[in-house]
């Protein structure tokens, strides 16, 4: 069997390292870029396996990631004509209509390097910014043209490199020289269309609108451009008849590309489709052009919007990187190419050609593109964005985890790696978030992956802890969180004491004071209060009064597992024992032996108890060990009965 490597197919080759009996250099005949009619598989994009094979995997997975970087074919370029129908070219504005979000103002180094990775990226046209608006975004649309305008791939490929202009002719002008120096260079020129922009902002009659757009779009054609694009602003609140007549005499005054823009968001997707359809039915000449959407996101539908216009014959999309723009933002350009990608050759029957709709974008490098455009611009994107969010590849549910643990395709449609997010072995390989709602299940896969082959007991003491931390630590525990647990309950298996409750109070004018309650061997829960030269002297001179045992502190260190404000820290402590207490009543405990002991909590001073807690838990169970080895039947008092230091009378305050 034989499959064939094509836009569709390639992206998704690694939804699954191992969903492919023969080796993949055998199985794979990879077509030319000079190829137009590329078959379409896009159903292995979300293809994963339940199969969880590690020598399998590792067969494949650098030959899957070596196939998705591999560029995409696509037509040859031609301004007013796509020789496959069924080709969608992609418009990035990201530099243009992105940059005007408010705060997102790029340097022209910014914007080149932008660039270049949209060019990696596989986009048909950048346009690369508003020449006219200011000397330094002429000068950096001069650059992008002349430098990323003229890189050309090894298929062929150079973006076409685009220069908005309202429709005089002093911004035509000047779009036209900043761009000119690209191998492939438009002009784009606008004026609204609707009869609120008409009448109040343009104060012209819809003639003077006809004329000044015929005006405009021959006037580029005179300068040389032979790739000219023409837009009716608010186009989705305009008068369709007055659409038909502008639009028919800019495609004869020699317009290649007439974009519809939804300027305001208004529109929904069957209204706005239903405009595209309306438009290629009644312009004359649309045959001779190519259509396209802009579409603004001020109800949320834009990506909606745009795939919309496809199904009904655009076969241009205007986007933007992480959906960014002017007030609700633009098209996501991710979220229209990966729906593309995974419904392109299903949903969209009815249009021209045979409906099996894809694109040239490469998604492997979505992500990386993502990440520049949100460093570069200020402009976070929300954890849950489609996508290239935070959380879009996560799963904290315990019963998504479960599912994703057993097989991936229960709750993922498409791979992290096919947009460019190598996930790895990183949590659990499945994007297993370890937080509150977090089963056992998850926990003790993640510990197994880490080394960890817990019993039962052990595995249901260390996902008790966890969940205790989780509810305190938002976004979810690390591996070196979870490893601190496990290190944090290892003393704990033989637990005669355990700090069930605890309070200190500190600052530069008092003096330091700890109340510590702990549950003893006995079921008796005590409480003591003392100072001390700070909160954590305070809380381990409180734990010895209870225990009954002095000890002298050898080493006191502690470290954040991991970064932030919400870390776990994680405490070690050495002690051994001292004379002149009650140890001196019990001849098997050695003082020259050293007890350690470890405790974790996003509280230092929670930690630092548990570290020493757990510490003289070792001490006491080592002693009680001595003593049943050596057949004593003494009961000094101090170790097995929990009772206070003497001299001190109990504080008990319940009794369990």
């Amino acid at each position: 069997m034989k499959l064939v490597l094509t836009s569709a197919t390639a992206l998704a080759l690694i939804a699954s390292s191992h969903a492919f009996s023969t080796p993949l250099n055998k199985s794979i005949t990879r077509i030319g870029s000079s190829s137009l009619t590329p078959s379409r598989h896009h159903s292995t994009i979300a293809s994963y396996s339940s199969s969880s094979s590690s020598s399998l995997k590792a067969q494949h997975t650098q030959q899957d990631i070596d196939i998705l970087y591999q560029r995409r074919p696509r037509p040859p370029y031609i301004p007013n004509h796509i020789p496959d129908p069924d080709y969608v070219r992609i418009f990035d504005t990201t530099l243009r209509d992105g940059e005007q979000s408010p705060g997102a103002t790029l340097t022209s180094n910014e914007k080149l390097e932008i660039a270049r990775m949209l060019a990696k990226l596989g986009v048909d046209i950048i346009e690369a910014g508003f020449p006219i608006a200011s000397p330094d975004d002429f000068a950096a649309v001069k650059q992008i043209a002349d430098v990323v305008g003229n890189e050309v791939f090894e298929d062929g490929y150079a973006p076409v490199i685009c220069g908005l202009s309202r429709a005089n002719e002093k911004d035509i002008q000047c779009a036209w020289d900043a761009v000119k120096g690209a191998k492939y260079p438009r002009v784009h020129t606008f004026i609204a269309t609707s009869k609120i922009h008409m009448e109040t902002k343009l104060n012209k009659t819809p003639d003077q609108v006809v004329e000044i757009a015929v005006k405009a779009v021959k006037f580029a054609r005179s300068l040389g451009c032979n790739d000219v694009e023409f837009s009716p602003e608010d186009a989705g609140r305009s008068d369709p008849e007055f659409l038909y007549r502008i639009l028919s005499e800019v495609i004869e005054a020699g317009a290649t590309t007439l974009n519809i823009p939804d300027t305001t968001g208004w529109n929904m997707p069957w209204e706005f489709g239903g405009l595209i359809e309306k438009l290629r039915a009644n312009v004359k000449g649309a045959e001779n052009v190519i259509f396209s959407t802009h579409c603004q996101n001020d109800l949320g539908l834009a990506t909606a919007n745009s795939l919309a216009g496809a199904l009904n014959g655009a076969r241009q999309l205007e986007c933007t990187i992480n959906g960014i723009g002017e007030r609700a933002g633009n098209a996501s350009l991710e979220e229209v190419c990966m729906a593309l990608a995974l419904k392109g050759d299903e949903q969209f029957q009815g249009g021209p050609g045979t409906g099996k709709l894809y694109t040239a974008i490469n998604p492997v490098h979505i992500s990386p593109t993502s990440k520049l455009v949100s460093e570069y611009t200020g402009m976070a994107c929300q954890p849950h964005k489609a996508i290239v969010g935070a959380n879009a590849f996560k799963h904290e549910s315990g019963i998504h985890q479960d599912g994703m643990i057993k097989n991936k395709s229960t709750y993922e449609i498409m791979t992290p790696e096919s947009i460019g997010l190598m996930r790895g072995d990183s949590q659990s390989g499945a994007g297993i978030v370890l937080g509150k709602h977090s089963g056992r299940n998850a926990v003790g896969t993640r510990l197994r992956e880490l080394g960890y082959d817990l019993d039962v007991d052990k595995l249901n003491a260390v996902f008790a802890r966890f969940k205790e931390v989780a509810e305190k630590k938002k976004g979810g525990l690390e591996d070196e969180d979870l490893e601190a647990l496990v290190t944090d309950q290892a003393g704990l298996t033989n637990e005669l004491w355990k700090v069930t409750g605890l309070q200190v109070a500190t600052g530069m004018s008092g003096i330091p004071t700890a109340t510590v309650k702990m549950l003893g061997p006995d079921g008796v829960e005590r409480y003591v209060a003392a100072t001390g030269t700070g909160p954590v002297d305070a809380v381990y001179k409180a734990i010895d009064q209870i225990v009954g045992v002095s000890v002298k502190l050898e080493d006191y260190s502690m470290k954040s597992v991991t970064e932030g404000i919400e870390a776990l820290a994680c405490t070690r402590v050495v002690m051994s024992p001292v004379e002149g207490g009650p140890n001196d009543n019990n001849p098997l405990i050695s003082k020259d032996r050293k007890f350690s002991g470890s405790g974790s909590d996003t509280d230092i001073v929670i930690a630092s108890a548990r570290a020493y807690t757990s510490a003289l838990n070792k001490l006491l169970t080592w002693t009680m060990r001595r003593q049943s080895e050596n057949g004593s039947k003494e009961d000094n008092g101090n170790v097995g009965d929990a009772l206070p230091v003497a001299g001190s009378p109990p504080s008990v305050v319940s009794s369990r």
